[in-house]
């Protein structure tokens, strides 16, 4: 399982960056999708702190610079399409990441009490 999980990472890597030069929607569910397998199978428990301050500040990094990215003239387009991947991708990825986490403190929590 972990090939797959490192798979999906190299493949949501890449087709988020290929997808910006593609006009459809699907790339974005297929990122979702990926996105979700490296949360589920990528990270580990000593890894979650690190991964989530890393995912809040690409997402944060990556909403600031799809209109910070007008400078670009012509080229804008496909490059804001490519952060917006780059955002679905890792979005899906850490929700799995907070949710996973969000249940182990539920639980350790309520075995405390």
């Amino acid at each position: 399982m972990v090939n797959v999980g490192k798979w999906s990472f190299i493949v949501g890597v890449v087709l988020a960056v290929l997808a910006g030069f593609i006009d459809a929607v699907w790339p974005a569910a297929v990122l979702a999708v990926l996105g979700l397998l490296v949360g589920f199978l990528n990270v580990s428990a000593k890894e979650i702190l690190h991964y989530l301050v890393a995912v809040i500040a690409l997402l944060l990094i990556g909403a600031a610079g799809i209109s910070a990215l007008t400078v670009l003239g012509g080229f804008v387009e496909t490059v804001q399409v490519m952060v917006a991947n780059f955002i679905v991708f890792v979005a899906a990825s850490g929700l799995v990441v907070a949710i996973k986490t969000i249940a182990v403190l539920g639980s350790t929590e309520s075995e405390g009490k």
